[in-house]
């Protein structure tokens, strides 16, 4: 890949990350809450609905659970920016080489989930710090008494580095669960998404021969079109994977919500007990796994997964669609 390709990669991967994280940080927080082991004490209500609950799996939210929607995304901002960079120069570029380093008998699909796995697991370097800041922020109690706002990741990091065991150790303890939640995703989203968008890219130059409106190559492509058939195949992608790996992130959020426990505010009054949360840290991703199911069932690995899965389909429809107007936008210019 040139530099000037892989420019257009990092700033398109960029301006694709920016967008989705702001649009959809609340849909974000309010799944780490659903997800998080303090749900029923500081978000689901007390009263009895058991229609609702027999629906949903889950006590019905308290209002504390939509305040705050937006804590923590000073950190997200801050490290998603260049790990969207780094996911896409590295998919791309792994994607070129394997595309002629492999031989060709290899099925397509087989190098697009290597070249994602690849990336995955470089972005993941980056992104984990600001994943576990930020994770701590969504579900911070904040004090309606405190004077100025205070930055909500900047109290969550203060919380990390009073850990005994390091802040750099507690900054990267969820940097295994989030690959094992991301690997897979990407491993099943990726190919699912090329095939799915060759597939819509055949079917409307078919069409667009047989009408003879244009010829049915890329400069019959405008920018709109582009991204509403990239952004649909990722809709469609990016929902089912989710929907597979949520019980993956449900461990995951576990895992990096144990991070900060410890040194959560006695005064929040609305946090669990220190030995339970003492008892969560040194569990490895199966035994949360294990503790999660002993606690509310095969259905508890599935919390939260209706609305990661929608919030997957409308942001990997965005993030992917948004990304490849960028890169096409770049290399017009």
């Amino acid at each position: 890949m040139g530099d000037s390709a892989a420019h257009q990669v990092l700033i398109a991967g960029s301006i694709a990350a920016f967008t989705v994280d702001l649009l959809v940080y609340p849909l974000d927080t309010i799944k780490t809450r659903i997800q998080s082991r303090d749900y029923q004490d500081v978000y689901a209500s007390q009263k009895q609905h058991s229609a609702t609950k027999g629906t949903l799996g889950i006590q019905p939210p308290k209002p504390a659970l939509f305040r705050g929607l937006y804590q923590g995304i000073g950190s997200v901002i801050f490290a998603t920016l260049p790990a969207a960079g780094v996911f896409f120069y590295t998919y791309e570029s792994a994607k070129s080489f394997l595309s002629t380093a492999l031989p060709t008998s290899i099925p397509t699909p087989f190098s697009h989930s290597l070249a994602s796995a690849g990336a995955e697991l470089a972005s993941c370097l980056v992104l984990t710090p600001a994943e576990v800041i930020k994770q701590n922020a969504q579900v911070l109690q904040r004090s309606t008494s405190d004077g100025k706002p205070k930055s909500t990741s900047l109290e969550a990091l203060n919380m990390l580095r009073h850990s005994p065991d390091g802040v750099w150790r507690r900054l990267f303890s969820g940097y295994t669960a989030l690959a094992a939640r991301n690997l897979p995703f990407t491993a099943l989203q990726f190919p699912l998404f090329e095939r799915v968008r060759t597939r819509i890219w055949e079917i409307r130059d078919r069409n667009r021969k047989k009408s003879r409106a244009v010829e049915s190559d890329n400069r019959g492509r405008s920018l709109v079109e582009t991204g509403l058939v990239t952004g649909l195949s990722a809709a469609v992608s990016g929902s089912l994977a989710a929907f597979v790996t949520t019980p993956t992130d449900v461990v995951k959020t576990r895992m990096m919500l144990a991070a900060g426990e410890k040194q959560q505010p006695e005064s929040s009054g609305e946090m669990l007990e220190k030995g339970r949360q003492h008892k969560s840290k040194s569990l490895s991703g199966f035994q949360v796994a294990k503790e999660i199911v002993r606690e509310r069932g095969i259905r508890g690995l599935f919390r939260g997964g209706a609305l990661r899965t929608a919030w997957a389909a409308f942001g990997s429809g965005l993030y992917l669609g948004s990304y490849e107007v960028a890169k096409v936008w770049l290399k017009k210019e």
